[in-house]
């Protein structure tokens, strides 16, 4: 999962990667620090993976994990290349979802580039330059099918047909990922990559006075865009440099029940419809993620290709009934061991061993 953080210059996107990351990307009260984007690979916190390593003894623990993207500051007319943000508008492309970060702190000594802190007008502002990026992209693609969709190339016609409805929307004011679909056009639709089309999570940056009032603060903003998560980067930064043995008493002390990584974790998993399933051994305890509603074959391709070609079955048990059990031989004399076929759809939290055969 890659997931790119984005916003106006000097809203803290750059500060949050450091803290997430725990690396020493650049961050400084000036526009465009930011300008090859800076890249890291977080592991997703799971207890459960922590719990499953100590029942199967496992000599190596693996969590998932999402790398993040701290892509530079957008501004108003980035679409055209202001603030090289063509190039900026190419990184957002390779992403899977974006983070787009908007400033709710005051502070007069950190620089903003629009001179005031408005969060609805920030956020329009980067909604804009996204949509008009991606008006252009389907207008050129357009004029760039018209002679295959005169001489009836079927493939042509329908990638057409999606462009127009994007078009449409566009133009209205209306992102991409609002458009409905058939299943022909969502899968020919996933070619196109256009930036309006990604799940969007908003992350408010908010002070450390402000993070208690959070929720009423951000709340004319969530109206609009209820995708969003409050969140200090000021607290976040504070959290790197604690010893674990500390954390939860500083969370404590400003009410948070997680750090915001977890929170952040989280609220993404859900905004991408992911769930996590795990295996376990003596040798290993990993967990992995796939798509809500997936079926035991796709999970079984994310281990290994093989896998899903050959999948004949998947040993399946819940996570709480093999930990409540104590052994994986108690689970299964208690029933609670499944053996399940192609069709079943695995659930978050299953603890899979499958069976193939190439």
């Amino acid at each position: 999962m890659k997931i790119g953080i984005v916003g106006l210059p000097n809203v803290g996107k750059s500060t949050l990667f450091n803290a997430l990351t725990k690396q020493a990307a650049k961050a400084q009260n000036v526009p465009f620090t930011t300008i090859e984007p800076n890249v890291g690979v977080v592991p997703v916190p799971d207890e459960r993976l922590q719990e499953l390593t100590k029942f199967s003894d496992s000599a190596k623990t693996t969590p998932t994990t999402i790398e993040f993207v701290d892509i530079a500051g957008l501004v108003r007319g980035a679409h055209q290349g202001e603030g090289l943000g063509n190039q900026f508008l190419t990184n957002i492309r390779q992403v899977d979802a974006i983070i787009h970060m908007v400033r709710f702190f005051e502070n007069a000594d950190i620089t903003h580039v629009e001179t005031s802190v408005d969060p609805l007008r920030d956020a329009e502002t980067i909604n804009t330059e996204l949509a008009l990026a991606d008006l252009a992209t389907v207008e050129k693609m357009r004029s760039g099918l018209e002679k295959k969709v005169k001489g009836q190339d079927k493939e042509a016609a329908l990638l057409d047909t999606v462009l127009a409805k994007f078009q449409a929307a566009l133009a209205d004011g209306r992102p991409a990922r609002e458009v409905t679909l058939g299943e022909k056009e969502a899968a020919i639709a996933r070619t196109v990559m256009l930036l309006t089309a990604k799940p969007v999570l908003y992350l408010a940056n908010v002070s450390e006075a402000q993070i208690a009032r959070a929720d009423g603060i951000i709340k004319a903003f969530a109206a609009q865009y209820p995708a969003i998560l409050p969140l200090s980067v000021k607290i976040e930064q504070e959290l790197v440099d604690l010893p674990d043995t500390d954390r939860d008493t500083f969370l404590a002390e400003y009410g948070l029940p997680a750090t915001g990584l977890e929170r952040l974790v989280t609220a993404a998993y859900e905004l991408l419809k992911l769930i996590t399933f795990f295996t376990t051994g003596p040798t290993e305890s990993r967990a992995w993620t796939v798509h809500r509603g997936a079926a035991a074959p796709e999970a079984a391709g994310k281990i290994h290709s093989d896998m899903q070609r050959g999948f004949i079955r998947a040993e399946t048990v819940a996570y709480a009934d093999l930990v409540s059990a104590g052994s994986y031989a108690s689970a299964r004399a208690a029933g609670r061991v499944r053996d399940e076929g192609k069709e079943y759809i695995v659930q978050d939290g299953d603890v899979m061993l499958f069976k193939f055969s190439v």
